[in-house]
């Protein structure tokens, strides 16, 4: 009998789970999600998990975890300081592909260098400057990026800025060729910079979550869940951080097809920060051909093909004061709900709250808390941010009594985005209190909230709503709407139909059944898996407005957890074989340009480096029993009569099942 623990960490809880021979769940628990030391939820998780099933700690064979960190850390723009390095690009190519935003106020280096289409060198590498930044920001960022022109035909020169880095800074580096095999420098460098700004992150997870575990008393390796639903090493992980974005939607994925055995679905899994929307089609999740989108960002890193929105249980409310009657609207931001923040600190938030209620008029910062984040590194923060948080210190405060100037609303945003802060407000979660869906934290501190958040006046003068249990319902009914929206809109682009019909008064009207002169039916055709720990609150509504059935598995709750221990191991290599003259094939591989007078031999050769490559990954990752299976992409032309070979893309798959712990 084989014991594999699976460990899911959320945006709001951390969820783990049991399952013997990959077939039976022992049992599951849930922990709340310990921001500040994440291994904390663990452990609390995988305690009370033991305990339950009465398993020794030292009978689990296998665990595997699963995250929604990386991808709650890009939707919310959190993350380290990072440096970009980019070579042989020009300064304006920074702003394609969203780099500039995603770079921020980050340094910059753009140097002369990188190579040709062809592999050639396009000119010299610029050391001497490179050096120069280095000495400049080795000590103001925690990691370094590096892109180069055509790095994945020639990766020379981000090789040597990788070894200048780590010599004379130390630092950690993403190279952006090892990231990705695909043309399209400004977005591979784009996949550095996130792979960059999350390896810190994700190595405190991995790092304090494997303490955890053999504190525990768990000695089974750990794997962790990549974003295409596929398993790695812990250290791979480590390495390559970007890989886990989408992580704990693509578990989720795999275990839904593993709780209900569909084949042809929707699977949406809502969480604490966001709602993650995929197709199941012949049993499997579909990968993304243009690489993983989270939030604004397109990426290279490969993925299942899933729509992120800034759409959870923990979402901030929004006020929308347009219009006669006004209304809400939620996300993108998670913030911490007011019950949870009330439970965990009950003599500041409940006697603030009850003196806000005592106010004639509403505050701006009615019904918001701020509490700093312990452990994380506070360095390159501008004086107006480090006074701001020398202010909040170690308590939680109302934020109105912290923010001394509108001046330092900027400071507040600042301090939120490098993860120093954490804002509480009103969210869903809280009107699941209000209306007893819901009753694991503070009720009364979110009735109050909800009546504070009501007595914001519409358009017409008139305040929102004074029932508070109105209020909440006006809150879950516009969670129902935006997740409506959001399986519309993969419905539709999975019909290769333009997204932004699901706006359309027409496709809106036909879900409502619209019957007058005109009858508008309109609905999805597909049953949709519900996920999550509130799903079973908040999906049947969503079914109904959709018009299609409502799968809510008996253990959806933990579906992450589920899919982080019954995938496989999977490892993917790419390579191209290029043409730069007629009789000459060029092979592109990470130690340089080989050239060959036939195409076969060339096409040989990289299959072997390729498949060489991807056992070594799939086997350090714990595979056994590995299949390879070869992928080979010829493009040809007819010239005079005559197929001339103009490029070749090989890929090598290399999966197995994964290595157990065994006595």
């Amino acid at each position: 009998m084989a014991i594999s623990l699976g460990v899911d960490t959320g945006g709001t809880y951390t969820d783990a789970v049991l399952i013997r021979d990959d077939e039976e769940v022992l049992a599951r628990a849930k922990a709340l999600t310990t921001r500040h030391d994440l291994a904390i939820g663990v452990g609390t998780a995988v305690r009370t998990v033991l305990e339950t099933s009465g398993v020794d700690a030292s009978d689990v064979a296998m665990a595997s975890l699963s995250t929604t960190l990386a991808t709650n850390a890009l939707v919310e723009g959190q993350g380290g300081r990072v440096a970009l390095i980019y070579v042989g690009f020009r300064a304006q190519d920074l702003d394609t592909q969203g780099l500039a935003e995603a770079l921020g106020n980050d340094p910059v280096c753009v140097l002369s260098g990188g190579h040709n289409h062809d592999g050639s060198q396009a000119a010299d590498l610029d050391e001497t400057t490179l050096r120069r930044f280095l000495e400049t920001h080795k000590t103001d960022v925690s990691s370094f990026a590096v892109a180069a022109q055509f790095a994945t035909r020639n990766p020379e020169h981000e090789q040597r800025v990788v070894e200048l880095v780590r010599n004379i800074t130390g630092c950690p580096v993403s190279a952006s060729y090892q990231l990705s095999a695909k043309l399209g420098g400004p977005k591979r460098a784009l996949t550095a910079v996130l792979n960059a700004r999350l390896i810190g992150m994700i190595d405190a997870l991995i790092g304090r979550a494997e303490d955890e575990l053999r504190l525990i008393g768990v000695d089974a390796p750990m794997l962790v869940v990549r974003g295409d639903g596929a398993l790695m090493s812990s250290a791979q992980a480590r390495q390559c951080p970007i890989e886990t974005i989408l992580s704990g939607p693509a578990a989720s994925i795999v275990g839904a097809r593993w709780l209900t055995g569909a084949d042809h679905a929707l699977v949406s899994d809502i969480g604490g920060t966001t709602t993650d929307v995929a197709m199941l089609k012949d049993g499997r999740p579909k990968i993304d051909p243009d690489g993983a989108r989270v939030g604004a960002f397109r990426t290279m890193v490969e993925a299942v093909a899933m729509r992120t929105t800034g759409l959870g249980g923990d979402s901030e409310v929004h006020f929308v004061g347009e219009g006669l009657l006004g209304g809400v609207t939620l996300g993108p931001r998670r913030v911490v709900p007011v019950s949870l923040m009330a439970a965990e600190a009950p003599g500041v938030v409940l006697p603030a709250l009850e003196a806000q209620m005592r106010n004639t008029t509403p505050g701006e910062f009615d019904g918001r808390f701020v509490r700093a984040v312990p452990g994380v590194h506070a360095d390159g923060l501008a004086a107006r941010d480090v006074d701001l948080l020398a202010r909040i210190g170690g308590e939680v405060h109302p934020l109105g009594s912290v923010l001394r100037t509108r001046m330092e609303l900027g400071a507040l945003k600042r301090l939120v985005t490098r993860g120093l802060l954490q804002v509480s407000g009103l969210t869903p979660s809280d009107a699941s209190h209000v209306l007893g869906h819901l009753n694991a934290w503070d009720a009364m501190a979110a009735g109050i909230a909800c009546q504070l958040f009501g007595r914001r006046r519409t358009g017409a003068g008139e305040v929102l709503t004074k029932d508070p249990k109105q209020m909440a319902q006006m809150i879950v009914d516009q969670l129902t709407h935006q997740t409506g929206q959001a399986l519309l809109q993969t419905a539709l682009a999975e019909d290769g139909l333009d997204e932004n019909f699901a706006d359309h008064i027409l496709l809106q009207k036909g879900l409502s059944g619209h019957k007058n002169a005109l009858r508008i039916n309109a609905g999805l055709a597909v049953p949709i898996v519900g996920l999550g720990a509130s799903a079973a609150t908040y999906y049947p509504a969503v079914g109904a407005l959709t018009g299609t059935e409502m799968i809510l598995p008996t253990d959806a709750g933990v579906a992450n957890a589920i899919g982080a221990v019954v995938g496989r191991v999977t490892m993917r290599r790419s390579g191209t074989v290029t043409s730069p003259s007629e009789g000459r094939f060029r092979v592109h591989l990470d130690s340089g340009p080989e050239d060959f007078t036939a195409a076969d031999p060339a096409l040989e050769r990289l299959e072997t480096a390729l498949r060489d490559a991807a056992t070594a990954a799939a086997t350090a990752a714990g595979a056994l029993e590995i299949d390879i299976r070869v992928t080979r992409d010829i493009r040809t032309a007819q010239v005079e009569a005559r197929e001339v070979f103009i490029e070749a893309t090989l890929t090598v798959e290399a999966a197995g099942r994964p290595r157990v712990a065994v006595d």
